[in-house]
């Protein structure tokens, strides 16, 4: 199968190449073709699934083949969790887009809203933004939203986990009540399924790998340390196996911090990216790190929420995720694109119970062995794991927002209420007719 055969123009089929893609992955098979089709979507796709490009090349084509006013009204809105997933996607659209007549841009928090503010004024077709700082925009009446056709949420389990619940439905109810929406989520958890319900109409559900399935070519290993023999354990395995293009995971801001400055210390260099760190500092940071100008990026999992890292080798799990689901999201950057990857976590005693519930999520043993002169002798009693069954989702302690690692708020739904939504108004369940 081709792209030309999916039903996408030249125009985007030569960019798609020129980036290196023959062969449309599965989910983009999947996908397409019922976007085209002008379909509501509900997709099930981990990062690294090419899932960008399954939404944003039908967008694209749509937008290209229909007329649009001189002063380009926002007409597709792509709504993302975290900054750095938003300048990605942005990225992506303006690559697939360099041979049709498409203005993009793309809004978050960390920076100022002037030069925003000027470029949608200046009229774009495809907004990628954050929920947070475009609400901001919109009560500052810098971008409307009375246009819109297509609506994308993507990685929409991450964003309910933040807390943006209430957000979308807000700007959901400026929207027009016929458009198109396409949801994307690593998860069909209840709390996905109840989101969607109040805003897509008749979808089309795709899935293309089971859920909290990991890389097949990621390797897992556990090494049983002490907490306070962890550090020195890493610097370690680093320097005797000259490991370069570390993603090291830790549960805090502070944590990242301090671990970044042990290692700089011992002579590897490093960099953390979280909440706290200026969007200049984080982008700084995620560059240097894929240049190879730093061999260690620490990250608190909302940071690295869909960081695009290609053939990234390691994924240290400094402290496990105290919700299972995290860990699969966590390794999830290493053993892309076929390439294979390693993910190695570093377990004290009260942590055992985090494990536990990991290899029940991914239905395997994880290989843990103990290596010498780190063998651990702390027997503090192990802490409860928050699984998704527990009903944790949305209320996981210490987690991170995009803009600060704030505590998550209580996910809110106003279901098939949500102003705005499409059930009901003017779209039938029948399946669209082709808009080209």
């Amino acid at each position: 199968m081709s792209f030309k055969s999916l039903g996408l123009s030249d125009a985007l089929v030569k960019a798609v190449e020129e980036k290196g893609y023959t062969v449309p992955s599965p989910i983009q098979q999947k996908a397409i073709p019922h976007i085209l089709e002008g379909r509501d979507i509900l997709a099930s796709a981990q990062t690294g699934t090419g899932k960008t490009a399954g939404f944003t090349l039908p967008v694209l084509q749509y937008l290209s083949e229909t007329k649009h006013p001189k002063y380009r009204p926002l007409r597709v809105l792509v709504l993302t969790p975290t900054r750095e997933l938003a300048a990605q996607v942005h990225e992506n659209v303006r690559e697939y887009s360099k041979y049709v007549n498409i203005k993009s841009t793309v809004v978050f928090g960390g920076v100022k809203a002037a030069a925003q503010i000027k470029t949608l004024k200046q009229g774009v077709d495809i907004l990628v933004a954050t929920p947070g700082r475009l609400l901001d925009l919109h009560d500052q009446k810098a971008v409307s939203f009375k246009r819109i056709d297509v609506l994308i949420l993507d990685e929409a389990d991450r964003m309910l986990d933040m807390g943006f619940a209430r957000d979308l439905n807000k700007l959901i109810s400026f929207m027009p009540a016929k458009r198109q929406n396409l949801m994307f989520s690593a998860t069909f958890s209840n709390d996905i399924k109840k989101l969607a319900e109040g805003i897509l109409n008749n979808p089309v559900s795709v899935e293309t790998a089971p859920q909290n399935a990991t890389a097949q070519k990621v390797s897992h290993k556990v090494y049983q340390v002490d907490k306070g023999q962890k550090t020195p354990l890493m610097i370690k395995l680093i320097k005797d196996n000259d490991w370069s293009q570390v993603l090291v995971f830790t549960r805090t801001k502070h944590g990242a911090n301090k671990l970044t400055e042990k290692l700089i210390k011992a002579g590897i260099s490093a960099a953390a990216i979280h909440g706290n760190k200026s969007q200049g500092a984080r982008t700084k940071a995620l560059k240097n790190f894929k240049d190879n100008t730093i061999k260690i990026l620490v990250a608190t999992d909302i940071a690295a929420r869909g960081l695009d890292i290609p053939l990234l080798p390691h994924v240290i799990n400094f402290e496990l995720p105290n919700v299972p689901e995290d860990y699969v999201h966590r390794i999830g950057r290493t053993g892309r694109a076929g390439a294979e990857g390693e993910a190695i976590s570093f377990v004290c005693s009260e942590e055992t119970e985090y494990q536990k519930e990991i290899e029940k999520v991914l239905n395997e043993k994880l290989k843990t062995s103990i290596l010498d002169g780190f063998e651990p002798t702390d027997t503090a009693p192990p802490k409860r794991a928050a699984s998704q069954s527990k009903g944790s989702f949305g209320k996981k302690k210490g987690n991170a927002n995009a803009q600060g690692d704030k505590p998550k708020r209580k996910p809110h739904f106003k279901g098939n209420t949500t102003a705005g939504s499409t059930s009901g108004r003017g779209r039938t369940g029948a399946p669209k007719k082709k808009r080209y």
